[in-house]
């Protein structure tokens, strides 16, 4: 088992913690983290010890796939109802997107993201990140980077595999996963994590960076996400724009299309259909993730800066911000 370095990866010993209800130093951690995290209150706190210790029973539920979904659905619009909340807490009254969320990366960028090797901080990233919570960049102990195995897919039946493609990166996001899911997680190095991201990019699957009112306000993983199993692509496609564009756009050369559909098929946001034998983007659906670029064996197709979809989340760029801001 890899270990990163000043954090125990012994799996005994964190079985030993869980199972006598012993503190841990992953928990501590996270506490001591929301207690410096401005605006972070009690009840978030409790909301990310419930989402990182029981993300297979919350994502369940919020995927309607757990038994308890319907019951939850019931309890939850009953308590609505009974308990209105004020229109001033912006808080309490933001959608399930502004306060669960992810933003669309490219492959390259993916993989410089599970690559910084140093501690990084950019509280805001309103023009990056166009949601009112949980868009800020902090990275510490970037290197170390847990595979989970992923909640969207283990709560389906018949689950895309592999199940271990979540990326949490950082502390204290890392640490808490790995005490508390020390059979569906393990340590994996920055060069293991590039390996998952091209190999889940070869499968056609789409990569996001992931943001959490509950996870202190901030980016905590990578999820390499199928179009079938993916709880966030899901709710997209319902009307909860929980997944916001690469800030690219898919552009075809006619020139070089043989209108095989190899594209299409591919596609992880049905963004792509053949028209008159020839492949067209379908403009408002596409995400930016570059899927079909390295798809199309013609190499007819590439990503291109999309103004009106957002700034592209470059973690270089990103980088530079935080050193003059500093």
């Amino acid at each position: 088992m890899k270990k990163a370095d000043g954090v125990n990866s012994n799996p005994s010993q964190d079985k030993v913690r869980v199972h006598t209800g012993w503190i841990g130093e992953g928990t501590r951690r996270f506490y001591r983290e929301a207690a410096s995290t401005e605006n972070y209150t009690l009840r978030d706190f409790i909301h990310g010890y419930i989402y990182g210790r029981w993300p297979y029973l919350y994502i369940g539920i919020g995927t309607g796939e757990h038994p308890l979904a319907i019951a939850y659905s019931k309890i939850s619009n009953l308590a609505r109802r009974l308990i209105p909340w004020s229109n001033q807490d912006e808080r309490k009254t933001g959608s399930v997107a502004d306060n669960y969320h992810g933003k669309v990366i490219p492959l390259e960028e993916a993989r410089r993201l599970v690559s910084v090797n140093e501690e990084l901080r950019v509280p805001d990233l309103e023009q990056v990140i166009p949601y009112p919570r949980a868009r800020a960049l902090i990275l510490k102990n970037p290197d170390h980077i847990v595979a989970l195995e992923c909640p969207c897919r283990s709560a389906r039946s018949e689950p895309c595999l592999p199940l271990d493609v979540c990326l949490i990166i950082g502390e204290p996001f890392a640490g808490f996963v790995r005490q508390h899911h020390p059979e569906r997680s393990r340590w994996i190095s920055s060069s293991e994590a590039e390996k998952i991201l091209l190999e889940e990019h070869e499968r056609g699957h789409a990569h996001h960076a992931f943001f959490k009112d509950a996870m202190l306000d901030r980016f905590y993983a990578i999820c390499n996400c199928c179009s079938c199993c993916c709880g966030a692509m899901q709710a997209t496609r319902n009307g909860s724009p929980m997944l916001a564009s690469s800030g690219y756009v898919s552009r075809i050369s006619q020139d070089d299309c043989i209108g095989c559909g190899d594209c299409e098929s591919s596609c992880p946001f049905d963004a792509i259909h053949l028209e008159d034998g020839f492949a067209s983007i379908l403009r408002e659906k596409c995400m930016g993730c570059g899927v079909c670029v390295d798809i199309c064996s013609e190499e007819a197709l590439e990503l291109e800066l999309a103004p009106d979809r957002g700034i592209p989340f470059e973690i270089e760029r990103l980088m530079t911000m935080a050193v003059d801001a500093g």
